[in-house]
């Protein structure tokens, strides 16, 4: 009940971050479960009607919306701090027809199409929401789903999709996907598991999340290999058992941290963190200058005091992350010479550059590629985070800043970092959290999600 209250008051207020420049940091940051891991874990206990246990998920606001989601469709959910146990052996009347407030808020819950049409033939879902960093389109999800014996048509923003055999099951298929879409593997391999017969994807993605989805899938009793690669094999079964799982660690995360030590020249020891899936980033921290250890899922960064620019350009896995851009970005704003910055994943991923350069920063942007002439002392002052990525820049460049920054936009942060202001401070930073009061204005009637700070929902169990 406290809680509640407490979360009433807070919905009036927007948060922001007050952090104190010039600091140093040394010790070590632990390493949350990956959201966007658990998010897809969190859909694919759709496929059984048994209890799926995850243990590691994050608690943050994106976690609050599936749970939210997945309750509102049938599922009961109990959560204990980092441990999540959902069931869904009884889909009520609307399972079928998801909540177009919570599908338009998190972009990752459109993967429910792929369980939930497996399991009860039809589907209709809201297309997504998320954050506003390009136009992600749906195509290769619907391509999959209609190779798979689904038909799929849009109606009124809406996706319907049914199984067209008699028996509403759907049947394997080999499909080879235009572009490697991490949110269409995600979904078609989820559908292959109960599909009938043998599904093969070419083209498919390769993340690491990927790779934590079909170890579940096949913990459960689904019968997947290749994942990792281009090519997924998929032979599919009856049903799906429950099962117990860990959420691996989240990379975007350890990589923050990463460059964290990196920016404020700090040692850091980062766990539990798995080197492999951070290679990209790994390899251009050293050419900048900056040394690192890894011995099992521990890593230790040394950064010189001098640091050297370096190019990147994103990429899917194993390339260079795209959610890490932004933070790298600010790194390269306090290193000797000029990098250049190319975005190839999102069209709309430089929201960053504005704020940086209010900041004092020297960066060039042609379209989607920016050139940073580093060596400049960013100065303090107020910034905002136009996505989740970026808002962490800002605070990355804050840690360095002449003064004491602020940094709003939480809103955005608040849905993929557990505890971020908490673990920076407990290696050293200043960073505090406060609140302003919301500034009413009569222009403007509607909310969305991401514009509120509504953004949390109770912890009760189902």
């Amino acid at each position: 009940m406290q809680r509640k209250e407490a979360l009433k008051e807070e919905s009036n207020l927007l948060p922001f971050l007050k952090i104190e420049g010039k600091r140093k940091l040394s010790g070590y940051m632990k390493v949350s479960g990956a959201k966007n891991s658990a998010l897809v874990l969190m859909a694919a206990s759709l496929l059984t009607n048994e209890v799926v246990g995850l243990r590691n998920v994050p608690q943050l606001t994106d976690i609050d919306v599936m749970s939210r989601l997945l309750r509102a469709i049938g599922s009961k959910i109990r959560q204990s701090s980092n441990i999540l146990k959902i069931k869904t052996n009884k889909l009520n009347d609307s399972s079928s027809n998801l909540p177009y407030d919570l599908v338009h808020a998190l972009r990752a819950s459109f993967v429910c199409i792929g369980p939930l049409l497996a399991r009860l033939g039809e589907v209709k879902i809201p297309l997504p929401g998320g954050c506003r960093i390009g136009a992600r389109p749906i195509d290769e999800h619907i391509q999959g789903l209609r190779a798979l014996g689904a038909r799929v048509e849009i109606e009124n923003d809406y996706v319907v999709a049914k199984a067209i055999s008699p028996q509403k099951r759907l049947n394997g298929a080999r499909i080879t996907f235009n572009c490697k879409s991490v949110g269409a593997t995600e979904t078609i391999l989820m559908a292959a598991t109960l599909a009938q017969g043998t599904t093969i994807l070419e083209n498919a993605a390769q993340e690491p999340e990927i790779q934590d989805l079909a170890k579940m899938l096949n913990k459960m009793g689904a019968k997947i290999q290749g994942a990792g690669t281009s090519q997924i094999t998929i032979e599919g079964v009856d049903y799906l058992n429950g099962c117990l799982f860990t959420v691996m660690p989240d990379r975007i995360e350890a990589g923050t941290f990463l460059i964290a030590s990196a920016i404020t020249r700090s040692p850091l020891t980062i766990s539990p963190a798995i080197p492999e899936h951070l290679e990209a980033l790994i390899i251009k921290l050293q050419e900048c200058g900056c040394l690192i250890e890894c011995s099992g899922e521990t890593i230790s960064i040394i950064s010189r005091k001098s640091l050297q620019a370096v190019d990147i350009t994103t990429s899917p896995f194993p390339g260079f992350p795209t959610d890490l851009q932004a933070p790298f970005m600010a790194l390269m704003t306090t290193v000797k010479g000029t990098s250049k910055i190319e975005e190839t994943v999102f069209e709309n991923r430089m929201q960053h550059v504005r704020e940086l350069q209010r900041m004092g920063a020297k960066i060039l942007l042609e379209g989607n590629t920016a050139f940073v002439v580093g060596g400049n002392n960013v100065k303090a002052t107020s910034i905002r985070g136009g996505d989740l990525r970026s808002c962490a820049a800002m605070v990355l460049a804050s840690l360095v800043a002449n003064g004491t920054s602020v940094v709003k936009g939480l809103e955005h942060l608040d849905r993929g970092y557990e505890d971020f202001a908490e673990k920076l401070n407990s290696a050293g930073a200043s960073i505090t959290r406060t609140h302003s009061q919301v500034q009413k204005t009569s222009h403007r009637t509607t909310k969305t999600y991401e514009d509120t700070q509504i953004l949390y929902s109770d912890t009760e169990v189902a």
